[in-house]
């Protein structure tokens, strides 16, 4: 009786760990991706979700085990969408919805990025694609000019007023974190 009342004041207390000492960092990772992926990139979000998956982004953020995330070679490659509060990504008040995966290719060395997705409009799939060109300002955030636009068969040169900024706070092997310069937040999950 002694042992099982021992085994169970043990177990107790390993399941209460992450409560008595805080989440582990795959921990939140695991929370974020998957309240991220239950609201649809945010676009089905309550304030209360949003405020849940910016206490984990903010908990992750102090957590980044990359220091200088702009100069590592991790924040390269192919990265899908999750969650975002930007509403002109998610398409709020537009016409289309979005289908399918939101990407962005990132490639350090060339200074280059690429958004790319696929938006429904009534019934007829149409491409879509964002090129721009990255102008680190220090280890963690660059500026990005926007470059050219594409719709299906459509594309034209972005106007120069289409530039904003990007931070990445937090990067690991499969995961990004990154503040917009409209004060946007951005979870994204290596493809």
């Amino acid at each position: 009786m002694m042992k099982s009342c021992i085994f169970l004041f043990l177990l107790k207390l390993y399941f209460s760990s992450a409560f008595i000492f805080g989440a582990s960092r795959e921990q939140l990772k695991k929370e974020i991706v998957d309240l991220s992926r239950s609201v649809d990139r945010g676009l089905t979000s309550t304030p209360e979700q949003d405020a849940q998956i910016l206490s984990l982004f903010e908990k992750l953020e102090k957590m980044n085990p990359t220091r200088k995330t702009l100069k590592s070679d991790l924040v390269n490659g192919v990265w899908s969408l999750e969650y975002t509060t930007s509403a002109l990504i998610l398409g709020k008040g537009g016409v289309g919805k979005r289908v399918g995966p939101v990407l962005q290719t990132i490639d350090t060395k060339s200074l280059s990025a690429e958004n790319s997705e696929v938006v429904d409009y009534f019934g007829i799939k149409v491409p879509s694609k964002v090129s721009a060109e990255l102008s680190p300002q220090n280890d963690r955030l660059t500026n990005v000019q926007f470059k050219r636009f594409s719709f299906g068969p459509f594309g034209f040169d972005a106007p120069e007023q289409f530039k904003g900024y990007l931070d990445v706070t937090y990067l690991d092997q499969d995961l990004r974190l990154t503040r917009g310069d409209k004060g946007n937040i951005f979870v994204l999950t290596r493809t």
